[in-house]
């Protein structure tokens, strides 16, 4: 059996640096860790972690991978609101779950990937997040080495399931109610991520909303930042009706910019978080249940593991106008 010592002398370095790279320690150089991935592929070598993992047939170990707002200047609810729905269910079946954010890693390329949740005994993931320009991520996924559900991105195969709302039809929606009878035609529009497969749907939903209301939209992207959507709205609220935001945080943050320029325009939200209700003003939203979403991806990559197929799930949306009564009731 290949040792980490024969790892370490085809490589040329000691044990203790094969010992960080697999760990992914910080402070080690590209070149020293490729040559000892070099060196692991070349002998085949797995480590104890994942030999004793095998070994033992355990199973059940799955990964929460999390993209807490890479954009924004804080944590908004959403991301807990699924660790909690997915712990919750994960203890309600008896299963062990891990909470990995995108940023831990996000250096690391697809083999790396594959090698660190192996380590960790994992055998599904649910990932919340992912965009196009994850590419690594979805090349993790698409290697089929893990069975995965996919929060809020496409990509249905043997071992992937999708859940999501249908983004186009709720924002379509809740803009439609927004305006309905305003009579307001010149609408900002502030939508999400420039690569991002949500955004992009709601964006759908948004223009074909435009073309059969005769509305004359304005489209910035905010990136879901509150501060991206505060500047968006300094710059151009002024000459505009009303604002829509594919975000609530960008709600808030597009309404707090009034406040500052003494202006009034409705604005409209996105996602049904409780922090909207502190903006001051009540807004037309979409309520997601967040917690139910990540318990039934929970639900579904179990049905994976036990060997079915995937499949797209889309969950239940709901439209209303949150206030400030509705989060401390």
């Amino acid at each position: 059996m290949v040792s980490i010592r024969d790892v370490a002398r085809e490589a040329g370095v000691a044990i203790s640096t094969v010992s960080k790279v697999l760990n992914h320690y910080p402070n080690v150089s590209e070149e020293t860790k490729h040559k000892v991935n070099a060196a692991i592929t070349e002998l085949g070598f797995v480590p104890n972690t994942i030999a004793s993992a095998l070994s033992s047939k355990k199973t059940g170990r799955m990964a929460l991978v999390l993209d807490v707002n890479r954009h924004s200047q804080k944590v908004d609810e959403i991301p807990m609101r699924y660790i909690i729905g997915a712990i919750n269910k994960a203890k309600e079946k008896g299963m062990d779950i891990i909470t990995v954010f995108f940023t831990m890693i996000a250096e690391m390329d697809v083999e790396e990937m594959i090698r660190y949740f192996q380590s960790q005994s994992i055998e599904g993931l649910i990932i919340c997040g992912l965009s196009k320009e994850d590419t690594v991520l979805r090349e993790l996924v698409e290697s089929q080495k893990f069975k995965t559900v996919l929060i809020d991105a496409p990509g249905v195969s043997q071992n992937t399931s999708s859940i999501h709302i249908d983004n186009e039809k709720a924002q379509y929606e809740v803009a439609k109610r927004f305006l309905c009878g305003s009579g307001h035609k010149k609408i900002l529009y502030i939508s999400g991520k420039k690569n991002g497969y949500v955004s992009e749907e709601r964006l759908i939903g948004m223009n074909r909303l435009a073309d059969e209301m005769g509305l004359e939209v304005l489209v910035r992207t905010g990136n879901f930042s509150e501060l991206e959507a505060r500047k968006l709205t300094m710059q151009y609220a002024k000459g505009k009706n009303a604002i829509i935001c594919a975000s609530d945080l960008m709600a808030i943050g597009a309404m707090k910019a009034l406040i500052d320029m003494d202006i009034y325009r409705p604005v409209c939200g996105f996602d049904g978080v409780s922090l909207m209700g502190y903006a001051g003003k009540q807004m037309h939203t979409v309520r997601q249940d967040f917690q139910k979403i990540a318990a039934c991806a929970v639900e579904e990559l179990c049905r994976l593991m036990k060997g079915e197929c995937g499949q797209d799930i889309v969950m239940p949306h709901k439209l209303i106008r949150i206030k400030y009564l509705d989060v401390i009731s």
